[in-house]
């Protein structure tokens, strides 16, 4: 009898534990059983021993994709909710106290590092008054479909100049190596904080897409309008106010009618890697920059569904249950990196070019990378000693790598007819030295021209690529084709100058007052560290101000 009592004693004690409790188990499944909560929840209940029934909810903390065998598997680290719904959120909130009347901080350009460096600011109790030199994100929209119908770029709203940055409408990647910086998952918390999906917080990969970035870039004004900053559109720095070897402000124009503006306070700089006219004046008042290495090269396009079955090691693709393909290549050539670069499955190629007389391309996906085509950029390390060697110019000019990326996207627009209609040849022609008769057909909106690129592309890169391109086509058989199509050209990967600030306080090493920040700094290489950047830098403007009052 008590043998009785106690059996029944234990079986009452699980089934309390079934009905409320949370568990975490990394898991190895099939993509179909990863894609449906419903086969989610059977798995775990056959293979943990849970009634399915009991399982209420079920949420993955991280995925990841393994495609390095036939046999496809999806890793899961899941918290599973037996008897009970989750009660905490799926991403952790940021409170932004308000700061009208707290002491002012300019932000310039409205970036993702301008963006969260006010944020960041508001945290810290100081008002962010963000300049921004182009449109708001939905304005902006109309100029970049006038690129295709005009052949024609707006110089001030593009897909570099305007509320976003670079990131805004060419794919909004979140993926980043840089970790040792600050906080990568606060980053992409604030993102789902203002709309973004929380799948940006489980996947390796994350992914927001230009179709849906927009929309949380205007969230986060918002954000910083309601908690008493200031955000202004269409009003381009000048300038600095400079005290001696102080900056606390900056001049600015209103470009709808041209009205003269100050704004008083330290500034964090963080103008994105295209602002050229922000590295003359540098340059021209004497604040110290340098010359700093970057990486250019072509966009090259894949059909998405050969991509797929190269990636996936499946003539049928990708089938159902898994995403479009994405691929990482990297290789030395004599003594440079050849790589590729913001790989965009299911994507668009894009006119990039900031001004007149250039051709510039990138790569964008939306949400669901449902494009015909699979692109990334495929360039080649490049040092100032490597453009030096090529004119005859001394390697310490500060400004000889923006120099040789405007040298090269002129050629590209001339190679261009001169237009936006972008030069193009096959994969394989250019890797044997032949024209192409013909070329695929492309995302790439404004229109292409048949080009000899291993003719006019500075030999140091051509030359690079070429061995690059072989390397990649013996590792991945199909990867080398002529159904592939490179565009040119892929020249704004990253800033042609640092900015040299202080490791430490982040502020310019001659200019106390001045944070310059983010990508266009050079101390960032997309989204998500130049988020990190901009909160750092915010930081280091809330402790300087600290110790200035």
């Amino acid at each position: 009898m008590y043998l009785n009592y106690f059996l029944y004693f234990c079986t009452t004690i699980v089934i309390i534990t079934q009905k409320s409790m949370v568990q975490e188990y990394q898991l190895r499944v099939s993509p179909q059983v990863a894609a449906q909560e419903s086969s989610l929840k059977k798995y775990v209940s056959q293979e943990k021993g849970y009634d399915v029934k009991s399982i209420t909810n079920i949420r993955i903390l991280k995925r990841s994709i393994d495609a390095r065998q036939r046999n496809i598997f999806v890793n899961l680290k899941v918290r599973v909710y037996i008897g009970e719904e989750p009660t905490d959120d799926a991403f952790i909130p940021t409170e932004y106290p308000d700061v009208t009347g707290k002491p002012s901080v300019i932000v310039v350009g409205a970036g993702p590092g301008g963006l969260f460096a006010a944020l960041r600011l508001i945290e810290r109790g100081l008002r962010p008054i963000v300049i921004e030199r182009g449109k708001d994100v939905h304005e902006r929209k109309k100029d970049l479909a006038r690129i295709t119908a005009t052949q024609r770029v707006d110089e001030e709203s593009n897909y570099c100049f305007g509320e976003g940055g670079a990131g805004a409408y060419s794919d909004g990647k979140l993926y980043t190596r840089s970790k040792k910086r600050g906080s990568v998952e606060k980053i992409l918390n604030v993102f789902c904080q203002h709309g973004a999906s929380t799948n940006i917080l489980a996947d390796a990969h994350p992914h927001i897409g230009t179709d849906k970035l927009p929309r949380v870039i205007e969230n986060m004004r918002n954000t910083i309008i309601r908690s008493g900053g200031e955000v202004h559109f269409q009003t381009k720095m000048t300038g600095f106010e400079i005290s001696g070897k102080k900056v606390c402000g900056i001049q600015a124009v209103r470009q709808q009618d041209g009205e003269q503006l100050v704004f008083h306070g330290p500034v964090i700089l963080a103008t994105g890697h295209s602002a050229r006219d922000v590295y003359r004046y540098l340059h021209a008042s004497g604040i110290v920059i340098e010359a700093k290495s970057l990486a250019m090269g072509v966009r090259l396009e894949h059909p998405s569904h050969l991509i797929d079955q190269i990636q996936y090691h499946n003539k049928n693709g990708r089938g159902a249950f898994l995403p479009a393909a994405e691929y990482s290549f990297v290789t030395q050539a004599d003594g440079r990196g050849v790589y590729s670069f913001c790989m965009c499955p299911g994507g668009f190629v894009i006119p990039a070019a900031t001004g007149k007389e250039q051709l510039v391309v990138n790569g964008m996906s939306p949400a669901n990378r449902g494009t015909r085509w699979s692109n990334s950029g495929m360039v080649v390390e490049i040092h100032p000693e490597d453009v030096a060697s090529q004119g005859n110019v001394p390697e310490d000019d500060p400004l000889l790598m923006m120099r040789y990326q405007e040298q090269l996207e002129k050629t590209c627009w001339i190679q261009g007819n001169r237009r936006q209609t972008a030069p193009a040849q096959r994969m394989n022609d250019f890797v044997n030295k032949r024209s192409s008769s013909d070329l695929p057909s492309s995302s790439y909106a404004p229109g292409l021209v048949i080009s000899n690129l291993h003719e006019w592309l500075p030999p140091f890169i051509s030359n690079r690529l070429r061995q690059g391109f072989l390397e990649f086509g013996r590792r991945s058989k199909g990867f080398l084709t002529n159904e592939a199509l490179m565009i040119a050209v892929e020249s704004r990967t990253s800033s042609p100058v640092r900015i040299i600030r202080e490791p430490e306080t982040l502020m310019h090493v001659q200019m106390e007052g001045l944070f310059p920040c983010g990508e266009g700094a050079g101390y960032a290489g997309g989204i998500v560290s130049a988020g990190v950047d901009g909160e750092r830098c915010a930081d280091c403007c809330a402790e300087y101000l600290k110790q200035s009052l």
